[in-house]
């Protein structure tokens, strides 16, 4: 971490007076990279062409530690999720979804009690939105022997395709087309906590907080 932190100094000395440029390292969860990435990086590329973001794709707790020992300056992930003892940038809402197969009933917003459980197809341990999405179902304390769990929302979405479930999805998967030639549609999540909250976070130490508030606002305005 001392030597990361160290580099980030050089890294500000090369590109003062030049905002955004450099090298930056960002971790993005699996969950938010194919979504929002592709909106993302033109942008970033467009407004800001030097600088050079390493990417790492990876779940919240290994982003998070990468964090704190120095391999990454920044994470990209969904709150709530503990962190630690970082600076953040909460940049929007994303609004969960229940998804289903085509021909069956539903109304316009899907109360959580209605959910059937033993049909709910999640993301495996480690995926902060698994958590996300019992908590919006309020049950948190659903184990695995009530549910069936995939290494992707990709391959979570092609379960239910198959007829072997439901999901819960978020929104900016939605946007990025994941049902696009399924036999899948989606409702609302009648409930407040049917939602995570996107976020940047950086060690609070860092000297280039305002080169992350910087690309905030890009996120932001990919979304």
């Amino acid at each position: 971490r001392v030597l990361r932190e160290a580099e980030e100094l050089g890294d500000i000395a090369r590109a003062a007076g030049r905002p955004l440029s450099g090298e930056m390292r960002m971790s993005v969860i699996p969950t938010i990279a194919p979504f929002l990435l592709p909106r993302f990086l033109p942008k970033l590329r467009a407004d800001y062409p030097d600088l050079k973001l390493y990417l790492r794709e990876e779940p919240s707790g290994p982003a998070c530690e990468g964090l704190h020992n120095g391999r990454t300056d920044c994470v990209l992930l969904a709150l709530p999720f503990s962190c630690g003892e970082v600076a953040t940038a909460e940049l929007f809402d994303d609004p969960l979804h229940i998804a289903f197969p085509e021909g069956e009933r539903a109304p316009a917003e899907v109360p959580v009690d209605s959910i059937d459980e033993t049909r709910l197809l999640l993301l495996e341990d480690g995926h902060c939105l698994k958590d996300h999405a019992l908590a919006a179902c309020n049950r948190p304390e659903l184990r695995a022997e009530a549910v069936m769990f995939g290494t992707s929302l990709h391959t979570v979405v092609q379960m239910v395709d198959n007829g072997l479930g439901i999901t819960i999805l978020p929104q900016m998967a939605l946007d990025a087309g994941i049902l696009d030639h399924t036999g899948i549609v989606s409702r609302p999540l009648a409930a407040a906590e049917a939602v995570r909250g996107i976020a940047l976070v950086w060690r609070r130490a860092s000297p280039r907080e305002a080169d992350f508030r910087l690309l905030a606002d890009v996120l932001v305005a990919a979304r």
